[in-house]
């Protein structure tokens, strides 16, 4: 039930205030949240209608205070909130899955056709032995670079961790740069894991 009455103290920095009610009785407590939120501040000896309720306390409270002089206007906004566009339908959520699928699938194709990448190889190829004529005796001599497996490149390893022959490391040791596989310098590479 609506009570009248009239604003007859107010503590703006604390935002309470009493009530009295037109038809007598004690002043009642009321909280800035239960007046409208309409950009006004309350104003001493301002006619009101309230409810009385229970405040946390226990004690009686207005509750829902209304100015019955004020108009009533809408309060000003800056600007109507702007419309959520509706969620696109199946079609508009399926064509953007489809074209990415695709999108993958081209780029995957690609990726299998392209040619491995070659790595940059210090070694030369394998010279051909050659027979040279001896001038003192009639026999043939072969030269002195020898065939080398043309199954290994110099590809960046550099310790025996990293073989998995002999011949591997035979290899590398003698024609690669910077191998770390002969800790003693006797020309025998990897003797504790694979030239033993």
């Amino acid at each position: 039930m609506r009570t009248e009455g009239t604003l007859a103290k107010w503590n703006d920095d604390r935002g309470f205030g009493f009530v009295t009610p037109t038809q007598g009785g004690p002043e009642v407590f009321a909280h800035i949240s239960a007046f409208p939120r309409d950009g006004q501040r309350p104003r001493l000896g301002e006619r009101l209608t309230f409810e009385i309720g229970t405040g946390k306390d226990g004690k009686q409270q207005a509750k829902h205070i209304l100015y019955p002089a004020r108009l009533t206007a809408k309060p000003y906004r800056l600007s109507e909130p702007a419309r959520r566009r509706d969620k696109p339908g199946l079609l508009g959520r399926v064509i953007p899955l489809v074209f990415l699928i695709a999108l993958g699938a081209y780029s995957y194709d690609q990726y299998t056709r392209r040619d491995p990448p070659q790595m940059n190889s210090e070694v030369q190829p394998p010279q051909m032995a050659t027979a040279a004529p001896s001038s003192n005796t009639g026999t043939t001599v072969e030269s002195s670079d020898s065939v080398t497996s043309t199954s290994f490149n110099c590809d960046g390893r550099t310790h025996c961790s990293q073989m998995t022959s002999c011949a591997e490391a035979e290899f590398f040791l003698s024609n690669c740069p910077n191998v770390e596989m002969d800790g003693n310098h006797d020309g025998e590479p990897c003797e504790q894991q694979w030239c033993n």
